[in-house]
């Protein structure tokens, strides 16, 4: 498509300065609980019966114009929620389309998914009253769980947060807590950017479980069968996964994808348009250009991998022609001493 060869031009002309963390946890590279087999088969029957873009509430007229997503990684959580609440308000404040996270977004235990599970609560009431325009008296009425107050139920608005599964949310049988909170690591979803005469194209979004540094038989076989092609006519495809295609140094400790499955992907992505795809899972900032798709690996915003402020986020802005830019986002929070 035209967007994507505009952007790969600028890419080369300009490149993003990296200032990314060395850090990288040994146990990062260690995968257990649930196998991918069952997870994607869990994910794939969820996504069936609960297809995202039903409860995606966007009207033509909010992107026809450009629109922007933020993407961040690696945040593991614990009982410090200051990073992922810090990325919420930043999305939010910048009326970003859609937030997107890379994965071990928590490390595995139950309270620090109740953490979590708060911060995304609280940021989604936010969420309401800054798109649903609510009074204060209906707004008040809307936290004390009456959805009457706006016309439509709490469950049926969708917090516009789209994570994929990373190797640390599965450890311990933590799958069972991510996909509680999130039910699908394995889905796609367009978003409406022109019609014309009764014509649609869509940008497309690919979120893929890398979480065990494979695609398993199962996801192999529903990517092959055409389950996340989508139906649509595409401007720009976006794809997004934890595990890595491309190391950011050669002897980078760092589980990656099997070889073969690396090749299969690298297909895919072409077969796809891929305009970027965004990884995670080693913590350090990455760029590269492979058969004219751009590999984007972001760096860890984790407060206790990154302690400092600094740019771990990305925001990709998309202008109404289809064109992409992307701004390194600034993160200010620091955990308090003790």
């Amino acid at each position: 498509m035209k967007a994507k060869y505009i952007f790969i031009a600028a890419l080369t002309a300009t490149a993003i300065a990296n200032t990314s963390c060395e850090k990288v946890s040994p146990q990062g590279v260690l995968m257990g609980g649930t196998a991918v087999e069952d997870r994607v088969k869990m994910s794939y029957n969820y996504y069936k019966v609960n297809n995202f873009e039903d409860k995606l509430d966007y009207d033509l007229k909010e992107v026809e114009n450009g629109y922007s997503f933020l993407v961040g990684s690696d945040s593991h959580i614990t009982t410090d929620d200051g990073r992922i609440k810090e990325m919420f308000q930043i999305g939010l404040d910048h009326d970003d389309l859609l937030m997107i996270h890379l994965g071990d977004i928590a490390d595995t235990k139950v309270e620090y998914y109740n953490v979590l599970q708060n911060a995304i609560a609280e940021a989604k009431y936010y969420y309401v009253e800054k798109n649903y325009e609510l009074s204060e008296k209906d707004f008040k009425l809307y936290r004390k769980n009456q959805p009457e107050a706006i016309g439509r139920d709490y469950d049926d608005i969708k917090f516009p947060f789209f994570p994929v599964v990373g190797n640390h949310d599965i450890t311990h049988n933590g799958w069972a807590l991510w996909s509680n909170i999130f039910g699908s690591s394995f889905y796609e979803f367009d978003v409406l950017v022109e019609e014309y005469n009764g014509n649609a194209v869509y940008d497309h979004f690919i979120f893929l479980d890398t979480a065990s540094g494979t695609l398993g038989k199962t996801q192999v076989d529903l990517i092959e069968e055409g389950v996340l092609d989508g139906q649509g006519v595409y401007r720009n495809t976006f794809v997004f996964s934890h595990t890595n295609i491309f190391l950011p140094q050669h002897m980078q400790f760092s589980s990656t994808f099997p070889r073969e499955e690396a090749y299969f992907l690298l297909k895919q992505f072409d077969k796809w348009n891929s305009t970027i795809v965004f990884c995670g899972h080693v913590h350090k900032w990455d760029e590269r250009i492979y058969n004219m798709v751009y590999f984007l690996t972001l760096d860890s915003m984790s407060e206790r991998n990154s302690p400092e402020p600094g740019d771990y986020l990305v925001r990709v802005n998309v202008d109404k022609e289809g064109s992409i830019t992307l701004d390194r986002v600034h993160m200010d929070y620091v955990a308090p001493k003790n």
